[in-house]
């Protein structure tokens, strides 16, 4: 997502952006659809076999204190907490975002990308706001077809530009006007309508903080070897300040900022270590 902002504003292009949220939407899944829509992707007989054990005739009940009702067969929902379940959904929501393939979007290396899924978690991608509208559109209708219902309170949309003044962008969810949004928080990482990441390193360094905060008994320990203080930085510390820095654009202050940081984390482990703190400082 930060690669391809960077990119668009790198040739003085806007990017409108929504963030599409669903109502209940592992709760919606039906289960014969999902098993029409596996064998259209041709997946393998195997695994679509295994597939339908695991949903098929299912059903429950609700107990309420001494009494049990009766059973009611269970005909859609993925289950909450398994590891197939936002795989199941991606592939469900994959024939709705089909029909957005000959729709604009922004182009990257010559192909055309106008949306970026994991699981439910959805964003549209175009230009500007009309194109951005029809595609909203499009799957408002298809997600209906499906079951399922797209949040209007909680979709929101987003226009990122480098003009001082950020375009206006209203659009629409069957009449309902969505909340054009500053920020967002998007798969763990915040995306602002600067494209800056000022913000994103300001919640990463903080987060970082607070989990050394919650560790301080651990890598101040000087009963704790050294090493394993440092595996502990590396393992809970680090990816916390430094997660999705791969797409980051940064300024010199910036980077300046996360070295500090680091330092400061280090600083504070080898202020209990005495002869050890050259070695910590190597670190």
């Amino acid at each position: 997502m930060r690669i391809l902002i960077e990119r668009a504003l790198k040739v003085q292009k806007d990017v409108y952006l929504c963030f599409i949220d669903y109502t209940k939407a592992f709760d919606r899944v039906r289960y014969d659809e999902i098993i029409t829509e596996l064998k259209q992707l041709n997946i393998d007989g195997k695994d679509l076999r295994i597939i339908k054990t695991m949903y098929w005739e299912q059903t429950a009940a609700m107990r309420i204190e001494n009494k049990t009702t009766t059973f009611q067969d269970i005909k859609r929902g993925v289950r909450q907490g398994c590891v197939l379940s936002p795989d199941l959904f991606s592939l469900y929501s994959e024939i709705i975002m089909r029909n957005l393939e000959n729709h604009p979007g922004i182009k990257v290396g010559g192909q055309n990308i106008n949306n970026l899924r994991y699981a439910d978690d959805t964003v549209l991608i175009t230009e500007n706001k009309e194109d951005l509208q029809k595609l909203l559109n499009i799957v408002e209708e298809e997600s209906r077809k499906k079951g399922l219902e797209l949040n209007s309170k909680k979709t929101e949309v987003m226009v990122i530009s480098r003009k001082q003044e950020s375009p206006k962008c209203d659009i629409f969810i069957n009449k309902v006007k969505l909340k054009q949004t500053e920020k967002f928080k998007y798969l763990g990482t915040i995306i602002s309508n600067d494209g800056k990441t000022n913000r994103e390193i300001s919640a990463r360094t903080a987060q970082a903080k607070i989990n050394f905060q919650k560790m301080k008994t651990i890598l101040t320990n000087k009963h704790i070897s050294i090493e394993t203080r440092k595996r502990a930085l590396q393992c809970y510390i680090e990816p916390v300040l430094m997660y999705g820095c791969e797409a980051w654009t940064i300024s010199k202050q910036i980077q300046n900022k996360l070295e500090q940081q680091k330092c400061g984390s280090l600083e504070e482990c080898s202020g209990y270590l005495g002869p050890q703190r050259k070695q910590m400082r190597e670190f």
